[in-house]
């Protein structure tokens, strides 16, 4: 009666083995590392370029692999590690990203099982913990200024004259009239093109006071929330951080937990950086291979290279930056059935891009992507900026 049955006592001893082999991760310990990304070039790539440029510094990894969508090279100590991750740096080329980090020892064996050592948050392993704050008042003012450009726009096309418009030193915007005529049928119009936003007149009737409804102000809150949230995964998935924390805290502020993280300078250089887009024209009628060998490019132009390196002249006139920009998507255009982005402008954005593109057809335009970067190098006691252009 007091026995147990035999498949009672095996199924123990394989639930105790296997819970021991899935814990074995964890007395492995972890590896201090470099780790390399980048979005142009292949890893394969990287791989052996890295590793001969540490073999010339006399440093060698114990073993360097490609990892998901990194590269990782792993250190004896950390002493190696931090050397390895200036000659890295220097060898690679401009808008690769390289960071220090801690990646887990488990034995090959063990991580074609799946067997993968427990996650530790800031408490137990340490990190860096970053709390920003969204500029709200900033995306308001963004989003009343394409109002300023939009009600121009549309009273000059309803020939509504006015003496003034802008925005107010308290925000919203403030149109003035030269009689109160004018001011009707400029709120004729308001009423049918942007019935969202609120009207206030003042006493005599020449002025007119605008502003976005509460509801309108918390969307372009959330939106600006979004962009800054979709913005810190993609830079921190450069870092390779195991389970980041990136979450909205309140109305205005997201918290970036990233433990493990050593080079914590390293971190908030690639989580401050800041970028824009110019949308600008090719310089048709000139030869960009010729522009590159001698040198002499033509006063109108701008030499810039593709990703794969081949020259190409730009117009120096911007046809468009990325202030006009209010939205922008991932998704498939319909004709060709390839992938596409589509990106949505303000008033005064969408009719430029019109005239350009209306008198240029058949010729090609290039959106130039700039980004500014502090770099943690100390120059006279200044960080230094550097500023990448593709």
């Amino acid at each position: 009666m007091n026995q147990t049955p035999l498949w009672k006592l095996l199924l123990v001893a394989f639930a105790t083995v296997v819970g021991l082999i899935y814990a074995l991760p964890n007395l492995y310990g972890e590896d201090p590392a470099v780790q390399v990304s980048s979005r142009t070039l292949a890893l394969e790539e990287l791989q052996p370029r890295s590793v001969e440029a540490l073999r010339v510094a006399g440093l060698t990894p114990t073993r360097a692999e490609v990892e998901e969508d990194r590269l990782v090279l792993r250190f004896a100590d950390t002493e190696q590690q931090l050397k390895a991750l200036d000659v890295v740096r220097e060898g690679l080329p401009q808008g690769t990203g390289v960071a220090l980090n801690l990646v887990p020892s488990t034995p090959a064996w063990l991580r074609s099982l799946n067997a993968l050592p427990m996650y530790l948050g800031l408490d137990l392993r340490g990190g860096v913990h970053f709390l920003m704050q969204v500029d709200m008042v900033a995306a308001v003012a963004k989003a009343e200024e394409r109002y300023v450009s939009d009600l121009r726009t549309e009273l000059r096309k309803e020939k509504v004259r006015y003496v003034a418009m802008g925005r107010g030193s308290e925000g919203g915007i403030e149109l003035r009239f030269s009689d109160a005529s004018e001011r009707t049928a400029a709120i004729a119009v308001i009423d049918t093109q942007f019935e969202r936003l609120l009207k206030r007149e003042s006493e005599d009737g020449t002025m007119l006071y605008l502003s976005l409804g509460e509801t309108e102000q918390d969307e372009v809150r959330k939106f600006a929330l979004q962009q800054n949230l979709t913005t810190l995964r993609n830079r921190v998935n450069e870092l390779g951080v195991a389970e980041p924390v990136i979450q909205q805290q309140g109305k205005d502020r997201i918290v970036v937990q990233l433990p493990g993280v050593q080079d914590t300078a390293r971190a908030k250089d690639i989580l401050g950086a800041t970028a824009t887009l110019e949308f600008r024209l090719v310089s048709e009628g000139h030869d960009a291979a010729a522009a590159a060998s001698s040198g002499r490019v033509p006063p109108t132009a701008v030499l810039y290279r593709e990703r794969n390196g081949a020259p190409v002249l730009l117009q120096r006139r911007v046809l468009l930056t990325g202030e006009s920009i209010i939205d922008a998507a991932s998704g498939i255009e319909q004709q060709s059935g390839s992938a596409a982005v589509f990106i949505t402008l303000d008033g005064k954005g969408a009719r430029r891009m019109s005239a350009g593109t209306r008198d240029n057809i058949g010729n090609r335009m290039a959106v130039v992507f700039i980004e500014t970067q502090i770099e943690t190098k100390m120059v006279d006691g200044v960080a230094k900026k550097e500023r990448t252009e593709k």
